[in-house]
């Protein structure tokens, strides 16, 4: 048993860098790469030369050492951010101590002591019993290599897929509470975790504490694979049409099922000495070629490597890549093997499980030890097929933004905040707020809408809804909204004529009025002359000055009618207005039908949900009236009213509308009109326009409609498209999709966790696809299925309200199916 310190090689953690006890210095950087299953074919091709023109920067006896950690992690509810929401904390519960593979990626820029001799197998400083520096390092080495840092940062910087941040002294060296990266690494911390001393054993086995540890490494050429490159297919989410790419060494990062940290090194020595010895290599093996086939074929590869050299520019450098995996005590060490060796079978490589190497190559990969690596456990290779052996992905980043939607990542499903509105717009992505949803029958699509509209409501949105199928009873119910329907029994019921507390008569609701009344009386093809328009406008004016000289009178359609029969007869009497500039008798006789005791006189006088303005949560169900002749028009009339009033009176409010399955209501060209201009106005007043349908051929019938709302609406959502996949290039081509957007909307729902129910969605931008997952209190508030509702419903009435109901529901559901 040895003590650490007379071995330790870190000698000081200063200014930033790492000084080891032999002269190295080590600069750390904290990288944050892409999200996984985000890039597609071209984004690899150029990440990977972005990581060779960074690598080739730095100066001769230099080692790039990337270091990623993976680690299980737990997600820890905030129950205090979901606050007192009935659906948001069911969310947090249901989330809550969820699994995830956390990771964090650091490099380390080493530049080697001068005349340092590289370390091997047999001569390590793990096996010396004292270590003096040799030297001390220059000012003009140093800030020459301070400089290749700096241009390393920069090209991978300004690459657009990674950002660094340099590491300080603290994170490096860590505090009294918190173990900096190499205390970490040599006692296996997890990131935040206090510092914590464990013993480590190396004679023999490789352990850490309780952490039994297995390395595999990749230091052999004849282990290697006979291809390599910036990317690779992914089958599980590969179709017949589509290829699903990932980063060639994915398979030893996220997708990687056990704890491990993956150390990829490059060596970067002296080209023109490593050229010159291979070169004599050559000879040699010229020389000896005749006495042996082996002779020969090693000539012939080593003839080829300097040809490719000198013909294409290709840097020579030597490479090493491990994976140092671990498990508790009960971990199943057969079983850590076998995840291990199939990750490196995916890359279509042999693994070597390293065991008397092992404490060397571990001891090497201390941060800021990289020069202690021993050299005959590497491999001659070029820098352009080095780095496709570094993972260039890492986990799904919440937004940071304090609106948005919770959503599922890909891999684990993890709760993501997920923010779909403003930060496009804040980062540039687009330049208005409105969605438009295609999704077809049984994707989920009902689901991720009332789970997205439910968000919007829970964090102060008003929403405003037009549904044609009762998707959203239930969330209405729950957050107690308005919900206006129509059944023989029930029929639909509003109230144009009332004025909320603080609203008043202004120029936009007489105009709404105007138009209402005229769409009632006239005809579509029927036009309206310019007095009948003005004396409708002073009849409206009389009638509310009337009402204010008269507290009693209800506004309604009712007084309003009477008002006209009455005191606006006296006007038309006196002579002020002639008969045939406005001819109130037909104007009376055709409206009568809305007055009390005719066909439709529930229509415009409801005296409930009247507060339309400040109501933050509107459902309009049209399935009854989509056909009817009379009725239709006039809804979608209130309906403008009520959500241009709110558009432009709740100032600095955020608002939405969302048209569900739309081309039954954009049928009439009064409806379209109204969309079409909805669409490119309702982003000047915080808002956002919304469109589900199941079919996108349903928006492009409408001539109207079909440029303003695909042109119009930034962010596109989709759902399982596998019904379409044979036909997938026309909506392709119709929704301006690239190739590998079309692989991630392809992909969806190929490879789900059988173990969880959800359903994948993929939305633009961010261009990523998450998945829908809900607690079964949510479950039961979106469902669809008429058995299920008419449980909720019978379960509320039993426990006196609906969320009462759907909770003892969850929770004997839960008895039955633990």
């Amino acid at each position: 048993m040895r003590e650490i310190e007379k071995i330790f090689p870190i000698y000081k953690v200063e200014n930033g860098a790492v000084l080891s006890v032999q002269g190295d210095i080590t600069v750390a950087f904290e990288a944050t790469l892409p999200e996984i299953f985000t890039l597609g074919e071209r984004d690899y091709e150029s990440f990977h030369q972005a990581w060779i023109r960074a690598i080739k920067v730095l100066p001769a006896h230099s080692i790039f050492h990337k270091q990623d950690w993976y680690a299980d992690r737990r997600y820890r509810a905030d129950f205090d951010r979901a606050g007192e929401a009935f659906l948001s904390l069911s969310s947090e519960r249901f989330f809550n101590e969820r699994p995830y593979r956390g990771h964090s990626c650091h490099i380390f820029l080493t530049k080697r002591a001068t005349g340092r001799k590289p370390a091997n197998s047999a001569i390590s400083n793990i096996l010396r019993k004292s270590i003096v520096p040799q030297q001390t390092i220059a000012e003009k080495p140093f800030m020459d290599f301070m400089d290749s840092v700096g241009q390393f940062e920069r090209i991978l910087s300004d690459s657009g897929f990674v950002s660094l941040k340099r590491l300080d002294d603290e994170a490096l060296a860590g505090t009294a509470n918190r173990a900096g990266i190499i205390e970490r690494y040599v006692f296996l911390l997890d990131e935040g975790e206090q510092p914590t001393i464990r013993d480590i054993h190396l004679n023999g086995r490789l352990a850490v504490g309780d952490k039994q540890c297995q390395l595999f490494t990749l230091s052999d050429a004849e282990e290697l694979p006979a291809l390599c490159g910036p990317r690779i297919n992914y089958d599980r989410y590969s179709t017949d049409r589509t290829k699903f790419s990932i980063g060639f060494a994915s398979p030893l990062g996220l997708l990687l099922d056990c704890d491990h940290i993956l150390n990829q090194y490059i060596f970067i020595g002296d080209a023109h000495k490593t050229l010159k010895k291979m070169e004599a290599k050559r000879l040699r093996l010229q020389s000896l070629s005749a006495y042996s086939r082996e002779n020969a074929i090693a000539r012939d590869a080593t003839n080829d490597f300097l040809n490719e050299a000198i013909s294409d520019g290709r840097l020579p450098v030597k490479a090493h890549f491990n994976v140092l995996a671990w498990g508790d005590g009960a971990t199943d060490a057969n079983e850590l093997r076998n995840k291990v060796s199939s990750a490196m079978a995916q890359m279509d490589a042999i693994p070597k499980q390293e065991t008397d190497g092992a404490p060397q190559i571990w001891f090497a990969g201390i941060p800021g030890n990289g020069s202690d690596f021993p050299m005959n456990d590497t491999f001659d290779t070029f820098l352009e097929q080095a780095t496709c052996f570094l993972v260039k992905e890492t986990g799904y980043r919440s937004s940071i933004s304090p609106f948005g939607v919770r959503l599922g990542e890909r891999l684990d499903g993890k709760p993501m905040h997920v923010d779909i509105s403003d930060e496009p717009i804040k980062r540039g992505w687009s330049t208005n707020r409105n969605k438009f949803i295609l999704g077809p029958s049984g994707s989920g699509k009902s689901f991720f809408t009332n789970h997205m509209v439910r968000s919007y409501y829970e964090q102060g949105a008003h929403v405003v809804l037009l549904d044609v199928g009762h998707s959203y009873k239930g969330l209405c119910d729950l957050v107690d909204g308005y919900y206006f329907t129509y059944s023989e029994a029930d029929p639909i019921r509003f109230n144009p004529f009332y004025l909320t507390d603080g609203d008043v008569l202004d120029t936009e609701k007489k105009e709404s009025l105007k138009t209402l009344l005229l769409a009632l009386w006239k005809k579509e093809d029927e036009r309206f002359t310019r007095s009948e328009y003005v004396a409708l406008s002073n009849a409206l004016t009389g009638y509310y000055k009337h009402l204010e000289s008269h507290s009693d009178i209800f506004p309604c359609f009712n007084t309003f009618y009477e008002y006209l029969m009455n005191e606006y007869m006296q006007v038309l009497d006196n002579g002020k207005v002639k008969e045939k500039d406005f001819d109130v008798s037909n104007f009376l006789y055709v409206l009568n039908p809305y007055y009390k005791g005719g066909e439709f006189d529930y229509l415009l006088n409801a005296t409930e949900n009247l507060d339309l303005l400040h109501q933050r949560f509107i459902v309009f169900e049209l399935d009854a009236i989509k056909d009817h002749p009379i009725l239709f028009p006039a809804v979608t009339l209130i309906i403008m009213d009520v959500f241009i009033s709110k558009m432009r009176k709740l100032k600095g409010v955020r608002k939405a509308i969302l048209i569900e399955e739309c081309w039954k209501a954009i049928a009439k060209a009064s409806m379209a009109e109204y969309i079409k201009y909805l669409f490119k106005t309702v982003r000047k007043f915080f808002g956002e326009a919304i469109v589900v349908t199941q079919e996108v051929e349903d928006i492009i019938s409408s001539p109207i409609v079909k440029q303003a709302i695909i042109n119009n609406s930034d962010c596109k959502i989709l759902l399982d498209q596998s019904k379409y996949e044979n036909k997938f290039d026309q909506l392709q081509e119709m929704l301006g999709l690239n190739d590998k957007q079309k692989a991630l909307i392809l992909s969806m729902n190929r490879a789900n966790d059988p173990k969880r129910k959800y359903k994948e969605v993929y939305i633009y931008p961010p261009g990523k696809v998450y998945r829908t997952e809900v607690s079964l209190e949510e479950y039961l508030t979106y469902t669809t299925e008429e058995s299920e509702k008419v449980k909720v419903l019978e379960y509320a009435a039993r426990h006196g309200s609906i969320s009462r109901g759907i909770a003892e529901l969850a929770k004997d559901l839960r008895s039955k199916n633990p």
